[in-house]
């Protein structure tokens, strides 16, 4: 490869930290190898599973095992391959970002880095909607007021960013012991609407029909259109690689990682899925507080009232982990581009003490505020939450086809003998990129239909394209402004 710097493509990042070692130097991005392979698998957990998608997927019957399993075939085994092997050939911190500037240069890397940050603006106020909804089965009716009141979620969705914010400006060794407490939350509930499934199902029989003209899925489009929310459900897996320079072996642990976890994540949507299905008939189950409904008419039915408000705070607090492990990991897509000078230095900046980054952390933490009042405008609190989560979808996934573009790309150069490849070598690679493309193309295309029964289809739609257009807009501006800003430096050095 040729040398570094901003008008080649190939710019390296250990070359932006010599040239300027006052926005990055060669200091370490927080504590050096905060995370073990247990907390590796913990954090995959939580950023892989979302307790809300398996109340998405119950609300369309049985055939949301099937499409589980495809989407797992089809997304998240070529996207963990992929992963697997780009962490391995490049495990430099920035992760997607560092794989496709490698394959395509510094203007796709930087918008698929930007994208990708963004993404995840609105998956926080969402999460949090989430989180908030089964909040109040804590007190039961006595909080049942709240459940259409945006100003609660609002109120909620603000203070807990602002807190979980401040957890990981201190530190993962901090921030990380809410990803992995979150992590066990949301094991916990899975496992009691299961247990609690088949104890319903055992006394009264099943309130839904399983049978094999009911597992296959429709393919009109109504029905179609929420493949995108369960496709979505299975990302994630390339969120740990943002923080390769922060995990112990991390060539090594992240695939052991990947395959531990995967199959959890798996098991528990699946399982979930079919065990509300057991104490719910899929037209009584709804997004926002599905799970809930599920286990709470369960409890009524064989007794077990206590269960509610623990469950409900564990799935709560689950999806604040969630939300705190996404902050962490996606901060530091802002804080490489600004050691790399395509945003202002200020991005590069660790603070003093905690030696993070504190300035992308506070900045995501901020805008995720932003898109709850956002969001919120103009709809209602169901509204607003499908708006969030199409626009999410959207944003998250257009990254997905640089990852596998630079997949299919990078196969042409030459790994080195530790680097862990797709088994079948450069074909098998070739074709997984392909396939997961094409998966990752078809989420997009349907997430942009607004929901079934939205009161005002055209402002969702609106909200969903002209957010996503306006978001990007702003990145290639920034871009532009950044490279001819580090071309100065670079002239007057």
């Amino acid at each position: 490869m040729s040398s570094a710097g901003p008008d080649n493509p190939i710019s390296t990042l250990e070359t932006s930290r010599e040239l300027n070692p006052a926005i990055g130097g060669a200091e370490p991005p927080g504590p050096k190898r905060a995370m073990g392979f247990v907390d590796l698998v913990l954090f995959y957990v939580v950023t892989g599973i979302s307790l809300r998608w398996i109340a998405t997927a119950a609300g369309a019957g049985p055939s949301a095992v099937f499409i589980w399993i495809a989407a797992w075939l089809l997304f998240y085994s070529p996207l963990a391959l992929s992963v697997i092997e780009l962490s391995s050939r490049y495990p430099q911190e920035g992760g997607l970002y560092v794989w496709t500037k490698r394959g395509f240069g510094d203007f796709p890397g930087f918008i698929c880095a930007w994208i990708y940050w963004t993404s995840n603006l609105p998956y926080f106020p969402a999460v949090l909607y989430f989180a908030a909804s089964n909040i109040l089965y804590i007190r039961g009716h006595h909080w049942s007021y709240l459940a259409g009141n945006a100003g609660f979620y609002m109120i909620f969705s603000t203070a807990t960013l602002i807190a979980v914010t401040f957890m990981n400006v201190v530190g993962l060794n901090v921030g990380k012991w809410l990803h992995n407490v979150g992590a066990l939350a949301m094991w916990t509930p899975v496992l009691i609407i299961i247990v609690m499934g088949a104890i319903a199902r055992s006394r009264f029989g099943s309130a839904t029909a399983f049978s094999a003209a009911g597992m296959v899925p429709s393919l009109h489009l109504k029905s179609m259109i929420f493949w995108s929310s369960l496709t979505f459900a299975l990302g994630g897996c390339e969120t740990a690689s943002f923080m390769g320079e922060e995990i112990r072996n991390a060539r090594r642990a992240i695939p052991w990682a990947l395959f531990t976890a995967g199959l959890t994540v798996t098991a528990c949507y699946v399982l979930g899925t079919v065990a509300v299905l057991w104490a719910l008939p899929n037209t009584q189950v709804n997004d926002l507080q599905g799970l809930m409904q599920a286990l709470s008419m369960t409890a009524n039915r064989i007794g077990f009232l206590w269960i509610i408000p623990v469950a409900a705070a564990l799935i709560a607090l689950s999806n604040l982990g969630a939300a705190g492990a996404y902050l962490a990991s996606v901060a530091r897509l802002p804080f490489v581009a600004g050691i790399d000078r395509f945003l202002p230095p200020i991005f590069g900046k660790l603070h003093p003490r905690w030696r993070t980054p504190y300035i992308a952390l506070i900045l995501q933490g901020g805008c995720g505020i932003l898109f709850v009042f956002l969001g919120q405008a103009g709809t209602s609190v169901r509204g607003a939450y499908d708006v969030l989560v199409s626009m999410g979808i959207v944003t998250y996934f257009l990254p997905y086809l640089f990852l596998f573009a630079a997949m299919f790309r990078l196969q042409g150069e030459v790994p080195s003998p530790d680097v862990i490849r797709v088994p079948g070598g450069k074909p098998m690679a070739r074709l997984l990129a392909v396939v997961g493309f094409a998966t990752s193309l078809l989420t997009i295309v349907l997430s942009l239909f607004p929901a079934p029964g939205e009161s005002n289809p055209e402002l969702a739609v609106l909200k969903v394209v002209g957010g996503t257009v306006g978001l990007i807009s702003i990145g290639a501006a920034l871009y532009w402004f950044g490279k001819r800003r580090a071309r100065q430096q670079l002239e007057s050095a």
